[in-house]
């Protein structure tokens, strides 16, 4: 039996490739103000050199910081710190210091003044390689300039998502996790 397409409306279709991994970006005022940042929008674009961006909307207080200081740090959350990373997503820092109302530790960096959440189980510090305009949003293109992540939680290159639960965005005010199965498909040979 076939199944039926439907049209979905195009304000909501990017929400189609969702799940997304949900980071908490931290950043800097130029007298060192700090603020968080909740976005789904993040992704890899390079690997020589090691670059990534994140889209922030025109009218964020953190699109001015970033702006400003031309840095920043991902922070990766886990399903623990949900409540605090939507939180972060839905109130301004404008209004809101966001590491004390959610009791968050802001760290020193290692290679940029923007702190790290202290909370997260991995950081990627970023400097701006470029800034581009896409509608009502700024793609930021971060050079990682330094990564880490907690002991025992990224091993082989990938995460240990038995204990480690990243946050996944699937719209609104719902988020999921990776389930601790991981399945390593095998192609079928090329020999003929």
């Amino acid at each position: 039996m076939e199944t039926k397409k439907v049209e979905v409306d195009l304000s909501s279709a990017y929400r189609l490739l969702h799940p997304q991994l949900t980071v908490l970006v931290s950043c800097v005022d130029r007298a060192g103000k700090a603020n968080i940042i909740t976005l789904a929008w993040a992704m890899p674009v390079s690997a020589s050199p090691p670059l990534l961006v994140v889209s922030i909307a025109l009218r964020r207080h953190s699109h001015r910081l970033i702006m400003e200081t031309k840095e920043f740090v991902v922070n990766i959350p886990t399903m623990e710190f949900v409540k605090e990373t939507l939180f972060c997503g839905r109130r301004s820092g404008r209004k809101y210091d966001k590491f004390k109302e959610m009791g968050f530790t802001p760290s020193p960096a290692k290679m940029v003044r923007a702190p790290i959440i202290k909370e997260c189980v991995a950081h990627l510090e970023c400097k701006v390689h470029r800034r581009i305009t896409a509608g009502d949003h700024s793609l930021f293109v971060g050079e990682i300039l330094t990564a880490y992540a907690n002991e025992g939680s990224f091993k082989r290159k990938k995460y240990d998502i038995k204990t480690v639960k990243p946050v996944y965005h699937l719209g609104a005010n719902y988020f999921a996790t990776l389930a601790p199965k991981v399945v390593r498909p095998r192609l079928p040979s090329q020999n003929r």
